[in-house]
């Protein structure tokens, strides 16, 4: 069953062709054949990941030490659930010894009582559980948990799940709410929602209630955290971007008004809250968890869906604090946003949830690989000049080009967990409603009021608001996503106009189906977007979207200090498909362009002279494919009228 956490409806899901169809098989053909070379040390010019070798040693088949970071056994966890989903999207045998190799080695490496972590099991032992804050052992175990449920829902294996139930159970031996144990929760989120997740598959109370005291215990007096550093002989003062708001423990989740701190962390507290309050109907953890995601999407959350705005603790900052040229926008984090945003939409089915979904997915997680799958950015700016990077320190965080490798890989496997399992983003269902939060090509099998319904979509979308969706017959209702940006729509239902009603974002109709063809075109034309007044940084900007999709300007099209170039405001702008340019689209303007002073003073008395200049803008998630050059998402506007194309 095509299953993951409470997200209901998806049974089975076949993708071929469209524009998500090429990439998850790119996931399956490219991402994760250069991964597993990567976590085994064998990419030439990548830097070294230590990850089999940390197992190997640590399941005594080979002598060393541990490298790499505390959370290095992570990358090999999100890479195995990368595994499990393409193998429930389709058998491949050779896929699935190579992962139960893998999971036979993490097997011998376990520990006997139970517990799972090379970093510790090498390092030192006796030192487990004793600085949760900063050492990712939750965290980690709850990336393998993730995983080891991924796998047995892919092939009815219990190995691998297995173990990790070992491992849950020699955690809640030591932490949790009763005397004698200790009262502590993760530094690092994540193992909440791989609690609910082995819950849903087992029935496990035990595994709900940990993670439930995980979500409640944290910021409670005494600090845990506090506490824990005073037993390490640490100073740890609350301010500052590494102090009591890094790990989200500066007050009780019920009585946080904004997300704080690391954004990955503060964004997967999110998705554990909603995890926990779908599960047990928690209200108030419900409302704290809508309360956050405004928070984030209204005053934190840049255009591209990156979020994260300082790379000072990774961290959120202040409300509309968002600069473009040092944006950490790390791409775990926009992942992180596309996993709360569905969860949000299990909570309830409003379209502003798809609309920060389809935000996020489509321009900086895509942006966080190269077109060829094999070059990541951990970094997602909205602003770079190559010199910059190079020479200003406050810049080094922001890379031109995107890498072959990090030894902090945490964003490629994470990509490709994401990209492999998306057939849960696309659809759900909630009682006898059919739910399509996102138009990914592709045939689908769900079960809706316990009743199997076959569902295609046939569709280029993004590329073009044309969708065709060939439903089965049944007695269900259903509610199609009407992204924000969409102003005008038509549909056909059966080639005849129908009885429907749009509702919080969404077009519902009621059913009952007979076997038929429906037919939506959404109206997308080119857009001017606007930051709100309270966001200095682009403060008389523009900014250009079509669809889901940002883009942007780069100099290798409109040639170096992008900076100078302006788009007036009556300016036509053209959509045009383009195989030639990466992400094969363009927008095509008539802008203008500052001269630079021939004299090469620094000030002057005389306004510098303007001159039209033809503009090309690519799809944001597409930059940085052509080698190291500027790039800019948002550009002054300007009032002067340039003649069309």
């Amino acid at each position: 069953m095509f299953k993951q956490g409470n997200f209901a409806g998806v049974l089975n899901a076949e993708f071929e062709g469209g524009f998500f169809g090429p990439i998850i098989q790119g996931v399956r053909d490219i991402m994760l054949p250069f991964q597993w070379e990567a976590l085994n040390d064998r990419v030439p010019g990548g830097e070294r990941s230590g990850c089999i070798h940390n197992f190997e040693v640590a399941a005594g088949l080979k002598d060393g030490q541990h490298y790499g970071f505390v959370f290095q056994d992570s990358d090999l966890a999100k890479w195995l659930e990368a595994v499990a989903y393409q193998l429930q999207l389709a058998p491949d045998a050779q896929l699935e010894k190579l992962a139960d190799g893998v999971i036979q080695l993490i097997q011998k490496a376990q520990m006997n009582d139970g517990y799972l972590n090379t970093y510790y099991q090498l390092k030192d032992i006796t030192k487990r559980y004793t600085n949760l804050r900063d050492d990712h052992e939750l965290y980690t175990a709850g990336h393998m948990l993730e995983a080891a449920v991924a796998y047995y829902l892919a092939t009815g294996k219990d190995a691998f799940l297995q173990v990790m139930q070992r491992m849950v159970a020699h955690i809640a031996t030591h932490i949790g709410p009763e005397p004698g144990k200790l009262h502590g929760y993760p530094g690092h989120e994540e193992i909440e929602l791989a609690l609910c997740k082995l819950y849903d598959v087992t029935g496990d109370e035990q595994a709900l209630r940990l993670a439930e005291y995980f979500i409640h215990q944290r910021g409670q007096t005494p600090n845990y955290f506090v506490e824990e550093q005073k037993k390490l002989g640490r100073e740890y003062k609350p301010g500052g971007a590494y102090g009591y708001t890094y790990a989200q423990h500066h007050q009780p989740v019920l009585e946080q008004e904004a997300l704080e701190g690391h954004s990955v962390r503060a964004l997967y507290l999110l998705c554990g809250m909603a995890d926990v309050a779908l599960r047990t109907g928690d209200e108030t953890l419900k409302d704290a968890c809508r309360r956050l995601f405004d928070n984030v999407t209204q005053r934190r959350m840049y255009v591209t869906g990156g979020v994260g705005s300082s790379r000072h603790g990774e961290a959120f900052t202040f409300d509309f604090d968002l600069p473009g040229d040092t944006a950490y926008a790390e791409t775990c984090a926009s992942i992180a946003l596309v996993f709360a945003s569905r969860r949000m939409l299990e909570m309830e089915t409003k379209g502003e949830f798809a609309d920060t979904m389809e935000r996020a997915l489509y321009n900086t997680c895509l942006a966080g690989m190269s077109l060829d799958m094999k070059n990541f950015f951990y970094v997602n700016p909205l602003s770079v000049n190559p010199e910059a990077s190079h020479k200003d320190d406050r810049k080094r965080h922001v890379l031109p080009v995107r890498p072959h490798w990090f030894g902090c890989a945490c964003c490629p496997p994470n990509l490709a967990r994401l990209l492999s399992s998306l057939a849960l983003y696309a659809l759900g269902s909630q009682g006898r409603w059919l739910n399509v939060h996102l138009y990914i090509q592709g045939r689908y099998e769900a079960l809706v009021n316990d009743t199997k319904v076959a569902i295609e979509i046939l569709t280029d979308y993004p590329k073009s608001g044309s969708i065709r969706l060939k439903l089965s017959a049944g007695d269900y209702g259903l509610r199609l996503h009407l992204p924000s940006w969409c102003k005008v729509y038509t549909f056909h239902l059966a080639g005849k106009d129908a009885a429907h009603e749009v509702k919080d974002g969404y077009l519902c109709l009621n059913g009952p189906f007979e076997d038929c063809e429906l037919e939506l075109q959404l109206d997308m034309p080119v857009e001017r977007v606007y930051a709100n007044a309270l966001v200095s940084e682009e403060a008389g900007k523009v900014a250009l979207q079509r669809g889901p999709i940002v883009y942007c300007l780069e100099e290798v099209d409109n040639g170096a200090s992008l900076h100078q170039l302006l788009l007036p405001r009556e300016a036509a702008l053209t959509w045009a498909k383009n195989d030639k340019l990466p992400g094969g689209q363009e927008i095509k303007a008539r802008g203008l362009r500052r001269q630079t002073e021939s004299s090469l003073a620094l000030y002057s008395t005389k306004p510098p002279e303007v001159v039209e200049a033809k503009l090309t803008f690519i799809p944001y998630y597409a930059w940085a494919n052509r080698g190291e050059n500027e790039m800019r998402v948002w550009m002054e506007e300007a009032k002067k009228k340039a003649a069309c194309l």
